[in-house]
């Protein structure tokens, strides 16, 4: 009988001309890790066998024919494209792209039908994943457009958790969407993730400007004021921990997110650039806001190193970590 703290882990390749094998072959050589999880990979037994040979891995690998039934121990590989991919690493390829989108939809429906706990993707190519049936920009919009809630990319590491209160959108759109509900429902989702899936009770929470030095009072521009202003002070005023707007510039550099649990950043590389920096290879992402709990490395495809056996798989460990906390947290507290 499976133990319940022993959960099983639904895996997607991602690209497979990048460096998923590789991570996942990787990360499965340890032993130790089968004591926490039963791995499941939605991909082809045959590839893996040869991946494992030629980046000179002994992973126990063993083809699962019911997905009911996984061996413990071992990493299950389901078959979820008949024939072995032809792997070309380091290639944008469209064949490629429609591997990726196999995998993530069979783990996908997978964690809808309940035969694993929880999601880890590893990296897709956002451009060869394109195609008339799939158009989104990565994970996390698939995964909102999947699952129930309403998603938060949130990046979360020992030392340091950013969530986003927009993702995958251009520069040049960053006003139009941030708008001051969006901004109270990230937040929201926020406090709501750090006190149900990371166990921290009234958390503190650092909210980063929209302008260079969060506008210096409307001199540079008065969205500060006008959209996150109001929002911190409603919640505030409801006893949440919410503190801000901080100019971003700043914020980092002397360290004042140590005083926090988490930062609520207004756009991607306002969060991504200081987290990457900070906890590259360590961080992990999180799609927090949802009925399912998915995560994934902090990292993505790295064609430049593909099939070299130069990889660090230590984001992609602490992904399956992750989100085996996670799961096991929210069972405790009943989300």
């Amino acid at each position: 009988m499976i133990e319940d703290s022993k959960i099983r882990v639904g895996i997607s390749l991602g690209d497979p001309n990048g460096i998923g094998f590789e991570i996942i072959l990787q990360t499965f050589e340890d032993k130790k890790i089968f004591d926490l999880v039963i791995p499941i990979v939605f991909a082809n037994a045959e590839n893996f066998i040869e991946q494992r040979q030629s980046l000179g891995f002994k992973t126990n690998i063993f083809s699962l024919k019911k997905i009911n039934k996984p061996e413990e121990g071992k990493l299950n590989i389901i078959k979820t494209w008949d024939k072995p991919f032809p792997v070309i690493y380091g290639q944008v390829q469209k064949e490629a792209g429609t591997a990726s989108i196999s995998s993530l939809e069979a783990g996908t429906q997978a964690l809808k039908d309940k035969l694993i706990d929880v999601l880890v993707t590893a990296p897709i190519n956002k451009k060869s994943i394109q195609s008339n049936s799939f158009k989104f920009p990565g994970h996390t919009d698939y995964l909102n457009k999947e699952l129930n809630g309403e998603s938060l990319m949130f990046m979360v590491s020992d030392s340091l958790k950013i969530a986003l209160a927009t993702d995958h959108i251009p520069l040049s759109q960053i006003t139009k969407y941030l708008k001051k509900d969006l901004i109270e429902r990230k937040l929201n989702l926020l406090i709501k993730s750090l006190e149900y899936d990371f166990g921290i009770k009234n958390p503190r929470i650092a909210v980063l400007g929209i302008n260079p030095h969060a506008g210096d009072n409307g001199v540079i521009g008065n969205e500060d004021d006008i959209l996150i202003y109001p929002i911190i002070k409603k919640l505030s005023n409801k006893g949440q921990l919410v503190f801000g707007p901080f100019a971003a510039d700043g914020f980092f550099g002397s360290r004042k997110h140590l005083r926090y649990d988490a930062i609520l950043a207004m756009y991607h590389d306002q969060g991504l650039i200081p987290f990457k920096t900070l906890t590259f290879g360590s961080g992990v992402n999180f799609t927090a806001g949802l009925n399912e709990v998915r995560t994934s490395p902090d990292h993505g495809t790295a064609f430049d190193i593909a099939g070299e056996g130069k990889a660090d798989f230590k984001s992609f460990f602490q992904a399956i970590l992750y989100a085996r906390s996670i799961f096991l947290n929210r069972r405790e507290n009943l989300v």
